[in-house]
């Protein structure tokens, strides 16, 4: 099989174009993804699946462009949550995070607009807020691109245009500033929107002189007695309930001190008050 062959036996896997993508840092990307059938349906908090082929062009200092030639036209997959709100149509977005030592963030980040990639073709996940009672308050916690399936929440609650239709506070923790992805978004929706807190936390204060807000990790924050007054809602699950999103760690140790405080993990049978996704 020549190259021209190949190529086009990769091209015929994918089923979606890069329509626009917005670069946070050179680690962290939004992408802008337009599958070629329009009518892609999941609930917010859901993932997917993008991919590319193990001869997509990948970013020269990952040096991950090396592989077996018998994998050429195989894809590799990862899941994504889906961070556009559930009611937009014309395309997904998903909040990226460059992983170096990684097989395909390095061919994503390498994309140009215009571009064709793979999309699984059916959201799966149970990390929603479909079954939370609608007079519940909902407080999100999450750490670096563990951020995406909370921007899908609210912006879906927000019917893409006005405040969320129930209170929110989103506690968000990032190393410096310049990773708080959709920082914008967030802080002008929690000065319009009396339902909205936005909550901005950074753990790197020595190397980001400028910031004035809050900083330490999200399990100290978490921990703090004051903490209903911080999240501005109850901190109890007859009236409140927790979404924890991102380093294990993070939601590991947030876990442990919110079942201390009289939160209950979630499952299948029973939703509960506590909500977990690990996201590696």
């Amino acid at each position: 099989m020549d190259t021209a062959e190949k190529k086009q036996k990769a091209n015929d896997q994918y089923n979606a174009t890069l329509i626009g993508r917005t670069e946070i840092t050179p680690n962290l990307q939004i992408l802008k993804v337009q599958p070629d059938e329009n009518n892609f349906e999941f609930t917010a908090g859901q993932f997917t699946v993008l991919g590319l082929t193990w001869s997509s062009p990948s970013l020269p200092e990952t040096k991950r462009g090396e592989y077996p030639q018998e994998k050429s036209n195989r894809l590799i997959r990862r899941a994504y949550s889906i961070s556009s709100g559930s009611r937009w149509q014309e395309y997904l977005e998903f909040y990226i995070s460059l992983v170096t030592s990684g097989e395909l963030t390095p061919r994503l980040f390498q994309l140009a607009v215009g571009d064709r990639l793979f999309m699984g073709p059916k959201a799966k996940g149970l990390f929603t807020i479909d079954k939370v009672a609608s007079d519940k308050n909902i407080v999100m916690v999450a750490t670096g691109t563990g951020l995406a399936p909370y921007i899908s929440m609210v912006r879906t609650l927000a019917l893409g245009e006005s405040c969320p239709t129930r209170n929110i506070t989103i506690l968000h923790g990032a190393s410096y500033s310049w990773d708080l992805g959709y920082r914008a978004e967030l802080e002008s929706l929690d000065r319009s929107c009396a339902s909205f807190n936005y909550i901005p936390i950074i753990t790197r204060p020595d190397e980001d002189t400028s910031w004035t807000g809050r900083v330490g990790r999200l399990n100290e924050w978490i921990a703090k007695p004051d903490l209903a007054d911080i999240c501005q809602v109850p901190m109890d699950g007859e009236q409140s309930e927790f979404f924890l999103c991102g380093h294990p760690e993070m939601v590991t140790g947030c876990a442990e001190i919110l079942t201390e405080k009289g939160f209950i993990a979630g499952s299948k049978k029973e939703p509960g008050t506590l909500h977990l996704e690990k996201y590696w």
